[in-house]
Protein backbone atom coordinates (compact mmCIF):
# COMPACT_ATOMS: atom_id res chain seq x y z
CA UNK A 1 0.00 0.00 0.00
CA UNK A 2 2.83 2.75 0.88
CA UNK A 3 4.71 1.68 -2.25
CA UNK A 4 1.61 2.23 -4.42
CA UNK A 5 0.64 5.58 -2.37
CA UNK A 6 4.74 7.09 -3.09
CA UNK A 7 3.64 6.14 -7.01
CA UNK A 8 1.00 8.23 -6.94
CA UNK A 9 2.67 10.82 -5.40
CA UNK A 10 4.67 10.46 -8.13
CA UNK A 11 2.76 10.55 -11.00
CA UNK A 12 0.91 13.09 -9.45
CA UNK A 13 4.03 15.46 -9.45
CA UNK A 14 4.90 14.50 -13.27
CA UNK A 15 1.96 15.07 -14.45
CA UNK A 16 0.77 18.44 -12.47
CA UNK A 17 1.28 21.98 -14.05
CA UNK A 18 4.23 23.74 -13.27
CA UNK A 19 3.48 26.51 -10.99
CA UNK A 20 4.84 30.55 -10.67
CA UNK A 21 3.76 31.52 -7.33
CA UNK A 22 5.14 34.09 -6.06
CA UNK A 23 7.30 34.60 -9.30
CA UNK A 24 7.29 38.60 -10.72
CA UNK A 25 7.99 40.31 -14.02
CA UNK A 26 10.21 43.35 -13.67
CA UNK A 27 10.83 45.86 -15.92
CA UNK A 28 14.85 47.09 -15.74
CA UNK A 29 15.66 50.34 -17.23
CA UNK A 30 19.68 50.20 -17.37
CA UNK A 31 21.01 53.77 -17.84
CA UNK A 32 23.64 51.85 -20.50
CA UNK A 33 24.82 49.47 -22.76
CA UNK A 34 27.19 48.85 -20.03
CA UNK A 35 24.52 47.41 -17.16
CA UNK A 36 22.26 46.36 -19.90
CA UNK A 37 25.19 43.49 -20.44
CA UNK A 38 25.45 43.15 -16.71
CA UNK A 39 21.47 42.44 -16.00
CA UNK A 40 21.61 40.55 -19.67
CA UNK A 41 24.92 38.24 -18.51
CA UNK A 42 22.54 36.44 -15.87
CA UNK A 43 20.94 34.87 -18.16
CA UNK A 44 23.52 32.24 -18.47
CA UNK A 45 23.41 31.22 -14.45
CA UNK A 46 20.87 28.53 -14.94
CA UNK A 47 20.21 28.40 -10.90
CA UNK A 48 18.71 31.74 -11.22
CA UNK A 49 16.26 30.18 -13.75
CA UNK A 50 15.71 33.86 -15.04
CA UNK A 51 13.59 33.86 -18.42
CA UNK A 52 13.91 36.84 -20.70
CA UNK A 53 10.45 38.22 -21.74
CA UNK A 54 12.09 41.56 -23.73
CA UNK A 55 15.93 41.50 -24.27
CA UNK A 56 17.03 45.43 -24.69
CA UNK A 57 16.19 46.57 -27.91
CA UNK A 58 18.50 49.18 -30.41
CA UNK A 59 15.86 51.74 -29.68
CA UNK A 60 15.84 51.54 -25.73
CA UNK A 61 17.37 49.14 -23.36
CA UNK A 62 14.40 48.11 -21.59
CA UNK A 63 14.93 44.46 -20.28
CA UNK A 64 11.65 42.41 -19.26
CA UNK A 65 12.67 39.44 -17.01
CA UNK A 66 10.60 36.91 -15.06
CA UNK A 67 12.30 36.33 -11.76
CA UNK A 68 11.00 32.66 -10.20
CA UNK A 69 10.53 33.68 -6.40
CA UNK A 70 13.31 31.24 -5.33
CA UNK A 71 15.52 34.27 -6.90
CA UNK A 72 13.60 37.44 -6.72
CA UNK A 73 15.91 38.48 -3.16
CA UNK A 74 19.07 37.69 -4.33
CA UNK A 75 18.05 39.35 -8.39
CA UNK A 76 16.96 42.86 -6.53
CA UNK A 77 19.90 43.00 -4.53
CA UNK A 78 22.03 42.35 -7.25
CA UNK A 79 20.05 45.12 -9.22
CA UNK A 80 19.86 47.65 -6.34
CA UNK A 81 24.09 47.13 -5.42
CA UNK A 82 24.81 47.73 -9.25
CA UNK A 83 22.20 51.12 -9.25
CA UNK A 84 20.28 49.61 -11.94
CA UNK A 85 16.42 50.59 -11.69
CA UNK A 86 13.71 48.24 -12.00
CA UNK A 87 9.82 48.43 -11.44
CA UNK A 88 7.49 45.72 -10.71
CA UNK A 89 5.44 44.77 -13.65
CA UNK A 90 3.65 41.88 -12.69
CA UNK A 91 3.50 41.74 -8.76
CA UNK A 92 2.41 37.80 -9.01
CA UNK A 93 2.61 35.94 -12.81
CA UNK A 94 0.39 32.99 -11.05
CA UNK A 95 -2.51 35.39 -10.55
CA UNK A 96 -2.75 36.13 -14.05
CA UNK A 97 -1.94 32.36 -15.19
CA UNK A 98 -5.30 31.60 -12.02
CA UNK A 99 -7.22 34.61 -13.68
CA UNK A 100 -6.33 33.05 -17.12
CA UNK A 101 -7.67 29.57 -16.80
CA UNK A 102 -10.86 30.95 -14.41
CA UNK A 103 -11.97 33.12 -17.56
CA UNK A 104 -10.99 30.33 -19.94
CA UNK A 105 -13.28 27.64 -18.33
CA UNK A 106 -15.96 30.32 -17.92
CA UNK A 107 -16.04 31.29 -21.85
CA UNK A 108 -15.73 27.19 -22.44
CA UNK A 109 -18.93 26.54 -20.61
CA UNK A 110 -20.63 29.47 -22.33
CA UNK A 111 -19.37 28.40 -25.86
CA UNK A 112 -21.33 24.79 -25.06
CA UNK A 113 -24.26 26.23 -23.95
CA UNK A 114 -24.39 28.43 -27.24
CA UNK A 115 -22.92 25.51 -29.46
CA UNK A 116 -20.56 28.15 -31.02
CA UNK A 117 -16.98 29.21 -31.23
CA UNK A 118 -15.85 31.89 -29.73
CA UNK A 119 -12.54 33.80 -31.60
CA UNK A 120 -12.92 36.19 -28.71
CA UNK A 121 -11.11 33.03 -26.73
CA UNK A 122 -7.82 31.38 -26.36
CA UNK A 123 -8.57 27.49 -27.77
CA UNK A 124 -6.64 24.25 -26.79
CA UNK A 125 -4.99 22.62 -30.11
CA UNK A 126 -7.79 19.72 -30.14
CA UNK A 127 -10.11 22.71 -30.54
CA UNK A 128 -8.34 24.70 -33.22
CA UNK A 129 -8.42 21.42 -35.38
CA UNK A 130 -11.88 20.74 -34.82
CA UNK A 131 -12.63 24.14 -35.88
CA UNK A 132 -10.10 23.68 -39.24
CA UNK A 133 -12.45 20.85 -40.17
CA UNK A 134 -15.80 23.17 -39.38
CA UNK A 135 -14.44 26.10 -41.35
CA UNK A 136 -13.44 23.40 -44.37
CA UNK A 137 -17.05 22.21 -44.41
CA UNK A 138 -18.35 25.60 -44.23
CA UNK A 139 -16.69 26.85 -46.88
CA UNK A 140 -15.65 23.71 -49.12
CA UNK A 141 -14.92 25.69 -52.29
CA UNK A 142 -12.62 27.94 -50.52
CA UNK A 143 -11.35 26.37 -47.46
CA UNK A 144 -8.81 22.85 -47.30
CA UNK A 145 -7.07 21.63 -44.79
CA UNK A 146 -3.72 20.05 -45.50
CA UNK A 147 -1.20 18.53 -43.66
CA UNK A 148 2.20 19.20 -44.46
CA UNK A 149 4.11 17.21 -41.47
CA UNK A 150 4.44 15.77 -38.04
CA UNK A 151 5.66 17.16 -35.40
CA UNK A 152 8.72 15.79 -32.88
CA UNK A 153 5.63 14.60 -30.48
CA UNK A 154 3.92 13.05 -33.69
CA UNK A 155 0.95 15.67 -34.05
CA UNK A 156 -0.06 16.74 -37.29
CA UNK A 157 0.88 20.08 -38.45
CA UNK A 158 -1.97 21.52 -40.57
CA UNK A 159 -2.13 24.44 -42.77
CA UNK A 160 -5.59 25.82 -44.01
CA UNK A 161 -5.24 26.79 -48.15
CA UNK A 162 -7.83 29.20 -49.12
CA UNK A 163 -7.88 29.02 -53.40
CA UNK A 164 -10.25 29.28 -55.52
CA UNK A 165 -8.90 26.87 -57.97
CA UNK A 166 -6.19 26.56 -60.18
CA UNK A 167 -2.72 25.30 -60.07
CA UNK A 168 0.85 26.82 -59.57
CA UNK A 169 -0.52 30.26 -58.43
CA UNK A 170 1.09 32.50 -56.82
CA UNK A 171 0.71 31.98 -52.74
CA UNK A 172 0.89 34.21 -49.25
CA UNK A 173 2.21 32.47 -46.23
CA UNK A 174 0.75 33.48 -42.71
CA UNK A 175 1.88 31.55 -39.50
CA UNK A 176 1.33 31.89 -35.99
CA UNK A 177 2.67 29.97 -33.09
CA UNK A 178 6.26 29.37 -33.59
CA UNK A 179 6.45 30.35 -29.45
CA UNK A 180 4.25 28.24 -27.49
CA UNK A 181 3.57 30.53 -25.20
CA UNK A 182 2.59 33.83 -27.54
CA UNK A 183 -1.09 32.98 -27.42
CA UNK A 184 -2.36 36.02 -28.99
CA UNK A 185 -0.27 34.74 -32.15
CA UNK A 186 -3.00 31.54 -33.26
CA UNK A 187 -6.25 33.42 -31.84
CA UNK A 188 -5.44 36.51 -34.33
CA UNK A 189 -4.56 34.13 -37.03
CA UNK A 190 -8.09 31.90 -36.29
CA UNK A 191 -10.18 35.18 -36.72
CA UNK A 192 -8.46 36.39 -39.17
CA UNK A 193 -8.86 33.12 -41.85
CA UNK A 194 -12.67 33.55 -40.68
CA UNK A 195 -12.21 36.95 -41.84
CA UNK A 196 -10.86 35.53 -45.08
CA UNK A 197 -14.04 33.25 -45.51
CA UNK A 198 -16.50 35.59 -44.34
CA UNK A 199 -15.50 38.72 -46.79
CA UNK A 200 -14.62 36.09 -49.66
CA UNK A 201 -17.74 37.26 -52.94
CA UNK A 202 -18.58 40.25 -50.16
CA UNK A 203 -15.89 42.39 -50.05
CA UNK A 204 -13.48 43.64 -53.34
CA UNK A 205 -9.96 43.49 -51.55
CA UNK A 206 -10.26 39.55 -50.85
CA UNK A 207 -12.06 38.80 -53.32
CA UNK A 208 -9.62 40.06 -56.22
CA UNK A 209 -6.89 38.52 -53.95
CA UNK A 210 -8.38 34.97 -54.19
CA UNK A 211 -9.12 35.00 -57.70
CA UNK A 212 -5.34 35.61 -58.20
CA UNK A 213 -3.40 33.94 -55.40
CA UNK A 214 -4.04 31.65 -52.76
CA UNK A 215 -3.45 31.96 -49.15
CA UNK A 216 -1.41 29.35 -46.64
CA UNK A 217 -1.80 29.54 -43.09
CA UNK A 218 -0.48 27.66 -40.75
CA UNK A 219 -2.27 28.29 -37.48
CA UNK A 220 -0.02 26.94 -34.76
CA UNK A 221 3.44 25.76 -36.27
CA UNK A 222 5.00 24.51 -32.51
CA UNK A 223 1.64 21.97 -31.61
CA UNK A 224 4.03 20.10 -29.29
CA UNK A 225 4.89 23.55 -27.34
CA UNK A 226 1.56 24.75 -27.62
CA UNK A 227 -0.31 21.54 -26.47
CA UNK A 228 2.87 22.24 -23.29
CA UNK A 229 1.73 25.49 -22.72
CA UNK A 230 -2.04 24.80 -21.77
CA UNK A 231 -1.17 21.09 -20.05
CA UNK A 232 2.22 21.79 -17.71
CA UNK A 233 3.64 25.25 -18.18
CA UNK A 234 1.89 27.79 -19.57
CA UNK A 235 5.69 30.17 -19.72
CA UNK A 236 6.99 27.28 -22.29
CA UNK A 237 8.64 29.18 -25.59
CA UNK A 238 10.42 25.94 -27.25
CA UNK A 239 9.66 23.29 -29.07
CA UNK A 240 9.67 19.84 -27.33
CA UNK A 241 12.16 18.08 -28.80
CA UNK A 242 14.67 15.62 -27.10
CA UNK A 243 18.53 13.92 -28.05
CA UNK A 244 20.56 11.62 -26.40
CA UNK A 245 22.72 12.91 -23.98
CA UNK A 246 20.91 16.47 -23.92
CA UNK A 247 19.81 17.42 -20.51
CA UNK A 248 16.93 20.09 -21.59
CA UNK A 249 13.96 19.92 -23.98
CA UNK A 250 13.42 21.70 -26.79
CA UNK A 251 14.79 24.34 -29.38
CA UNK A 252 13.88 27.94 -30.60
CA UNK A 253 12.29 27.30 -33.70
CA UNK A 254 12.77 30.91 -34.76
CA UNK A 255 16.44 30.00 -34.11
CA UNK A 256 17.07 27.28 -36.35
CA UNK A 257 16.58 27.88 -39.61
CA UNK A 258 19.76 28.38 -42.11
CA UNK A 259 19.55 31.82 -41.82
CA UNK A 260 23.01 32.72 -40.37
CA UNK A 261 22.41 30.12 -37.85
CA UNK A 262 24.43 29.91 -34.61
CA UNK A 263 24.94 33.20 -35.19
CA UNK A 264 24.46 36.48 -32.94
CA UNK A 265 21.54 36.05 -30.65
CA UNK A 266 21.31 32.93 -30.74
CA UNK A 267 22.75 29.92 -27.53
CA UNK A 268 24.48 26.78 -27.96
CA UNK A 269 22.92 26.20 -24.66
CA UNK A 270 20.07 23.55 -25.13
CA UNK A 271 18.98 24.50 -21.13
CA UNK A 272 18.59 28.29 -23.22
CA UNK A 273 15.56 29.68 -24.24
CA UNK A 274 17.47 30.90 -27.88
CA UNK A 275 18.82 27.42 -28.14
CA UNK A 276 19.22 27.38 -31.90
CA UNK A 277 19.16 22.56 -31.89
CA UNK A 278 21.97 20.95 -33.00
CA UNK A 279 21.82 22.03 -37.19
CA UNK A 280 19.58 24.16 -39.10
CA UNK A 281 16.05 22.44 -39.63
CA UNK A 282 16.81 19.84 -37.18
CA UNK A 283 13.09 20.63 -35.86
CA UNK A 284 10.78 18.90 -37.36
CA UNK A 285 8.35 21.95 -37.55
CA UNK A 286 10.78 23.92 -39.59
CA UNK A 287 11.68 21.07 -41.68
CA UNK A 288 8.17 21.03 -42.86
CA UNK A 289 7.94 24.74 -43.91
CA UNK A 290 11.15 24.46 -45.42
CA UNK A 291 9.69 21.74 -47.54
CA UNK A 292 7.18 23.33 -48.12
CA UNK A 293 8.45 26.61 -49.11
CA UNK A 294 10.50 25.01 -51.88
CA UNK A 295 8.33 22.78 -53.16
CA UNK A 296 5.66 25.52 -54.03
CA UNK A 297 8.31 27.82 -55.48
CA UNK A 298 5.79 30.38 -55.42
CA UNK A 299 5.10 32.40 -52.68
CA UNK A 300 5.44 36.25 -52.83
CA UNK A 301 5.26 37.12 -49.32
CA UNK A 302 5.89 35.55 -46.53
CA UNK A 303 4.13 36.49 -42.86
CA UNK A 304 5.12 35.30 -39.27
CA UNK A 305 3.29 36.24 -36.07
CA UNK A 306 4.82 36.57 -32.91
CA UNK A 307 3.93 38.83 -29.59
CA UNK A 308 4.92 40.95 -28.20
CA UNK A 309 6.42 44.33 -28.49
CA UNK A 310 4.41 45.92 -31.25
CA UNK A 311 6.80 45.52 -33.79
CA UNK A 312 6.79 44.98 -37.51
CA UNK A 313 10.05 43.89 -38.98
CA UNK A 314 11.49 42.62 -42.01
CA UNK A 315 15.04 41.33 -42.66
CA UNK A 316 17.95 41.12 -42.00
CA UNK A 317 18.56 39.69 -38.75
CA UNK A 318 21.11 37.52 -38.55
CA UNK A 319 23.22 40.58 -40.00
CA UNK A 320 23.08 44.04 -39.44
CA UNK A 321 23.14 44.71 -43.47
CA UNK A 322 20.19 46.29 -45.08
CA UNK A 323 18.54 44.01 -47.63
CA UNK A 324 19.05 45.48 -51.27
CA UNK A 325 15.18 46.56 -51.64
CA UNK A 326 15.31 47.90 -47.63
CA UNK A 327 13.24 51.19 -49.10
CA UNK A 328 10.94 49.60 -50.41
CA UNK A 329 10.23 47.56 -47.44
CA UNK A 330 10.56 50.23 -44.74
CA UNK A 331 7.73 52.02 -46.80
CA UNK A 332 5.82 49.37 -47.16
CA UNK A 333 5.77 48.38 -43.27
CA UNK A 334 5.05 52.09 -42.53
CA UNK A 335 1.95 52.11 -44.85
CA UNK A 336 0.82 48.79 -43.30
CA UNK A 337 1.41 49.91 -39.47
CA UNK A 338 -0.15 53.29 -40.34
CA UNK A 339 -3.50 51.26 -41.64
CA UNK A 340 -2.83 49.47 -38.25
CA UNK A 341 -2.88 52.51 -36.27
CA UNK A 342 -5.91 53.84 -38.33
CA UNK A 343 -8.34 51.50 -36.04
CA UNK A 344 -7.45 52.19 -32.03
CA UNK A 345 -4.46 54.23 -32.42
CA UNK A 346 -2.16 51.00 -31.55
CA UNK A 347 1.73 52.38 -31.86
CA UNK A 348 4.38 50.26 -33.82
CA UNK A 349 7.75 50.63 -34.54
CA UNK A 350 9.22 49.33 -37.70
CA UNK A 351 12.14 48.51 -39.16
CA UNK A 352 14.71 45.55 -40.27
CA UNK A 353 15.11 42.81 -37.10
CA UNK A 354 18.50 44.08 -36.41
CA UNK A 355 17.71 48.05 -36.23
CA UNK A 356 14.98 47.66 -34.42
CA UNK A 357 15.83 45.24 -31.80
CA UNK A 358 19.02 43.12 -31.82
CA UNK A 359 20.56 40.63 -33.82
CA UNK A 360 19.13 37.16 -33.99
CA UNK A 361 20.11 34.38 -36.43
CA UNK A 362 18.10 31.68 -37.66
CA UNK A 363 15.04 33.30 -37.97
CA UNK A 364 12.07 32.17 -40.83
CA UNK A 365 12.01 35.56 -42.69
CA UNK A 366 15.69 35.71 -43.04
CA UNK A 367 15.40 32.67 -44.49
CA UNK A 368 12.36 32.96 -46.78
CA UNK A 369 14.29 36.50 -48.21
CA UNK A 370 17.39 34.35 -49.32
CA UNK A 371 14.94 32.06 -50.89
CA UNK A 372 13.94 34.88 -52.78
CA UNK A 373 10.50 35.94 -50.83
CA UNK A 374 10.59 39.74 -51.14
CA UNK A 375 7.91 40.40 -49.12
CA UNK A 376 8.70 38.57 -45.77
CA UNK A 377 7.86 40.11 -42.43
CA UNK A 378 7.55 39.60 -38.81
CA UNK A 379 4.45 41.19 -36.49
CA UNK A 380 5.16 41.65 -32.89
CA UNK A 381 1.49 41.83 -31.80
CA UNK A 382 -0.20 43.14 -28.25
CA UNK A 383 1.44 45.00 -25.99
CA UNK A 384 4.16 46.64 -24.75
CA UNK A 385 4.83 44.79 -21.46
CA UNK A 386 1.75 45.38 -19.19
CA UNK A 387 0.79 42.01 -19.89
CA UNK A 388 3.39 40.36 -22.00
CA UNK A 389 2.61 37.00 -22.81
CA UNK A 390 -0.33 36.87 -20.49
CA UNK A 391 -2.23 39.03 -22.64
CA UNK A 392 -5.70 38.95 -21.80
CA UNK A 393 -8.64 37.37 -23.75
CA UNK A 394 -10.58 40.61 -24.10
CA UNK A 395 -8.09 41.96 -26.43
CA UNK A 396 -7.73 38.56 -28.98
CA UNK A 397 -10.74 40.66 -31.54
CA UNK A 398 -9.29 44.21 -31.15
CA UNK A 399 -5.28 42.56 -32.02
CA UNK A 400 -6.66 40.92 -34.92
CA UNK A 401 -8.73 43.34 -36.13
CA UNK A 402 -5.90 45.90 -36.35
CA UNK A 403 -3.80 43.80 -37.37
CA UNK A 404 -5.54 42.69 -40.48
CA UNK A 405 -5.33 46.08 -41.47
CA UNK A 406 -1.44 45.84 -41.62
CA UNK A 407 -2.44 42.42 -43.18
CA UNK A 408 -4.63 43.31 -46.23
CA UNK A 409 -1.60 46.39 -46.61
CA UNK A 410 1.35 43.84 -47.32
CA UNK A 411 -0.91 41.35 -49.50
CA UNK A 412 -2.22 44.24 -51.48
CA UNK A 413 1.28 45.04 -52.50
CA UNK A 414 2.09 41.51 -52.72
CA UNK A 415 -0.79 40.75 -55.36
CA UNK A 416 -0.06 44.10 -57.00
CA UNK A 417 3.19 43.49 -57.43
Amino acid sequence: MRTLLIFLALLVAVYAQRGFEGDQVLRITPRDEEQARLVMSLEDQEHLQLDIWRSPMKSDLIIDIHVPDSSLQSFKVFLEHNGIQYSVMIEDLQVLIDDEKAELEQMTMMERTASSFSYGKYHTLDEVYSWMDSLAIEYPELVEKQQIGTSFEGRPLYVLKFSTGGTGRPAIWIDGGIHAREWVSPASAIWMAKKICTDYGQEPFITSLLRKMDIYMEIVMNPDGYVYTHTKNRMWRKTRSTAPGRKCVGVDANRNFDAGFGGPGTSNNPCMETYHGPHPNSEPEVAAIVNFVRSHRNIKSFITIHSYSQLLMFPFGYKCVHPANYQELEALAKSAVSSLTSLYGTRYKVGSICDAIYQASGGSIDWTYNEGIKYSFAFELRDTGRYGFMLPSRQILPTAEETWLAMRTIMENSRDN
